[in-house]
Parts: C-alpha cells; structure tokens; sequence
C-alpha cells in the first residue's frame, strides 16, 4: 500500500492534473514498466522499462535482533518513456521512496514494488532512485526446497541469492538478464566481519560498530551478489599475474579447508590456460559452515561453500566465474550454460591431473544406472524446481565432451575460450551458443548434437 497521505477525490483529481501537466511540460507520456521479464521459470523475476548500471547498498545489520536497515539508491536508464516502474523486494519495511530526489509514490504487491516518479521519465534518460527499508529479511525457500535470501547463522548472516533470493535483502531489478556494479557498505557490531564481492575498499571502527565497504567494478547479476557477516579469519594472497585473493574462512573450518585453499592460485591458473584471462579485478572464496547453507554457490570474484571445499567443488565454482558470473544466462531455462560448463571444467581438471579422461567420464555417465540424468534435456528443464538437477549438470557436460569430439580439440578450445571472450560481463542464451558453436566451426553438422543431446527427451540411442 502506498505510503503517501490518503487524498479526498478532488485532491486526487488535481493532483493528477499537476503530475499530468508536468509529464506534459517535458514532453513525454510515458507507460509503466513491466512487473516480471517473463522469465519461463521465474516469470515474476525482474522488470521492464529500464536497465540497472549500478547499486549503492548501505545496509546496517545487527545479528543479535536480526534486524537490518538499509538504503538503496539504484542509477538505472530508462528503456521506455515511463509513468511508473517495479523493483523486486521481497519482505521488509519500505520507509520511502525518491526518483531524483523527489518524492515517489509506491506500493507493495507480493514481491513487486511499484515505483510512480514525480515526473514521467524519457526513454534513454539516466535516473537515481533511493530506496529506504528495514525488517528482519526473509530466508526464501525454492521451488527445489532449498534456502536462500537471507539465512541466519550461529554469528551473523549469509545472503545468498541463486535463483531470486537477492530480493530478501535489497530492492533491484532481479534477473539475470540485468547487471550492474556495486558498491556494498555494511556495518555490524564491532568484532564481526561483513564480507562481500569485489574489492574492500575501506574499513573504519566508531561506537562499537564496523563499517565494510566493498566495490564490485564489473557487471555482475543480482544472483551473483552475496554478503557473509559473522567470524572469519581473513587471508590475502596473489594468484597469477598479482591477481589479488582474499579468502574468509569460518574458524571453525579453518584447518580443515587449508589443503582445498592452497590449491586455489594453481586451480586458476589452470583454467586461464583452458578458458582464457580471469575475467575479474579478484578472486577468492567464503568458507562458511556446513549448516548454514548446505550447498556451495559461485557468488561473483568469491565463492561460497558450506564447510571446506574438496578439489573437484573448487574448480567447478572458480570455473563459474567465467562461465555464469561472466558470461551469465538470459534466463534460468539457459542454466546449463552455467552448470554444464562447470560440471566439465572438473571433467577437464581430472583428465590433466591424473584422473580419468573426460571421455571416459562421459561413458561412465552413459553406461551408468542413474536414469535420472535423462529426465528432461539440459536446455529445457522441465520446471524451476529442476533447473540444478542432473541434466543440466551431467549431461550439459555431454553436450560439450560431444562437440569436443565433432571438432577436435584445437577448435574446441577455441570455442569455450571464444564464448568467454565474446560475451565477457554480458549474458547469453542457449541460441546464442549454438549459433557460436556453428560459426566457429561451419563445416561440421550440429543437427545430432543439438536434436538428440541439447534438446532431445530421453537417453540418445547412440553415445
């Protein structure tokens, strides 16, 4: 419900003659922005009507109350002419709202807040709308019934945000279509870190409370951003070519994860060799409990794992920074394009290290009892409950060990390397990449592969 004061008719109507002649003084009549990006999965996800170039989030969280207050101010450029626009935010108090510093009315549907500037808004034009909210945030159960959004731990919070959880915590155009830089500032009571994505860039102590301020200079989508408030021994490092790595390891797993840890400067270096330059300014990765998630996500430049990583889980969420962070999916039904990347860049690091070829790998998959691999094929989940099950893992990672073998190694890794490269901190679709797959290589025929293992029902008759 809108928080502005409850007007007679009359005030009503004049008042819409005032913003009317206003709209009209500048030209421009505009329509509201969509609520949701028809996402086939998450239809509610996102908004339409303009794009987010950057968040400013300050948020204050105290874990004792599990309260938080927070201040978004959102630069966003309109892709309409609009008299009104959504932003995605799931729970929590909204105190008010200013489009360029002017008060906006708004109000509150399930998810969606609607924002109505004071003056309609030009297409093409740059706007800043600031957000003010407070609650305690909500943990978002999924449609697969695992956690995310907001999650209480033993000594702060974790935000996670994989598929839509992001909107427990922060206001924003939700959906991987649409990426943004950050700037995170976060203070908690004095003796907690607040660790997030990007760089820190500054950190100061007054009243018993610290303040964190993180920047994240590349794009990233709003699933990616993540925020761990709690106890963490922090460790800087160098990773190639002076890469900085910053790893907050709960103290409780910090004996237990230094062995995955130290592997962490070669594990990217190995994959700059197979996927070409680290797409971002660092890297590293968040240690937290095993129960405080229980599964591991590729926030972007730092990863989180529920307890210590083993090998095989590094690389598959260092591997996500490329193929996921960098290159993100146009919509959820394209998220093999993440998980089948990552789920063959550990195919590739056994086969280099010892292990079993990447082909071996994929026979055993194919030879193998679990029926549940061929349940639907990995660019057409059958629903948002099933987007992270098998298929899009295991045999996304078919698809690509089959256009390994129709092209050779040569023009298969001129492929993956290509993809990273010619969408480096955008987002992609599954036709995108087959349409790059059959540029790269126009004299080889994609039919079988694209009908029978990317798209086909069922287990192909032929490996």
């Amino acid at each position: 419900m809108s928080r502005s004061v409850r007007l007679v008719p009359a005030a009503a109507v004049l008042l819409a003659l005032a913003l009317t002649g206003t709209a009209c003084d500048r030209g421009v009549h505009g329509t509201p922005g969509g609520s949701g990006v028809r996402d086939p999965y998450f239809p509610k996800a996102g908004n339409g009507g303009y794009d987010v170039g950057h968040y400013g989030l300050t948020l204050d969280y105290t874990p004792a109350t599990r309260h938080l207050t927070g201040t978004a101010v959102i630069t966003a450029r309109a892709t309409q002419d609009l008299s009104a626009f959504d932003l995605d935010l799931a729970g929590l108090h909204v105190d008010s709202v200013t489009v360029e510093g002017r008060k906006a009315r708004f109000n509150r549907a399930g998810q969606e807040l609607t924002v109505r500037p004071h003056d309609d808004l030009r297409r093409g034009e740059t706007f800043r709308t600031t957000v003010r909210y407070s609650g305690t945030p909500h943990t978002l159960t999924d449609p697969d019934g695992s956690k995310e959004g907001w999650l209480p731990t033993a000594d702060g919070a974790l935000g996670l945000g994989e598929p839509v959880g992001s909107m427990a915590w922060f206001p924003g155009n939700n959906h991987p279509s649409d990426k943004a830089t950050y700037d995170l500032t976060v203070t908690v009571p004095q003796g907690l870190q607040a660790v997030s994505n990007g760089e820190l860039t500054d950190r100061t102590t007054k009243g018993g409370r610290t303040t964190y301020h993180w920047h994240t200079a590349q794009p990233m989508a709003s699933y990616l951003a993540t925020v761990a408030v709690g106890h963490f021994d922090l460790t800087r490092g160098t990773g190639p070519h002076g890469l900085p790595i910053l790893t907050a390891v709960d103290p409780t797993q910090a004996k237990a994860s230094e062995q995955a840890l130290a592997q962490l400067p070669d594990i990217i270096k190995w994959e700059e060799i197979n996927f070409g330059p680290y797409p971002f300014s660092s890297t590293g990765a968040i240690v937290a409990r095993p129960d405080d998630a229980g599964y591991a996500l590729e926030t972007q430049n730092r990863p989180v794992f529920p307890g210590a990583p083993d090998t095989g889980t590094l690389v598959h969420e260092l591997a996500h920074q490329w193929y996921g962070d960098s290159v993100t999916p146009k919509s959820w039904r394209d998220m093999w394009l993440n998980e089948g990347f990552a789920t063959y860049a550990e195919w590739l690091y056994w086969e280099d290290h010892g292990g079993e070829s990447a082909q071996q790998t994929f026979m055993d998959y194919y030879n193998g009892d679990d029926k549940a691999i061929w349940a639907y094929p990995p660019a057409k989940p059958s629903s948002a409950a099933h987007i992270s099950d098998s298929p899009v893992y295991q045999r996304g990672a078919m698809v690509l060990e089959k256009i390994r073998q129709k092209v050779g190694d040569d023009t298969f890794y001129d492929i993956i390397q290509g993809w990273a490269a010619a969408h480096r901190h955008g987002s992609a679709s599954t036709a995108d990449f087959t349409a790059y797959v059959e540029k790269k290589a126009p004299q080889k025929d994609f039919t079988e592969i694209w009908q029978d293992w990317l798209y086909g029902d069922g287990k192909p008759a032929h490996p």
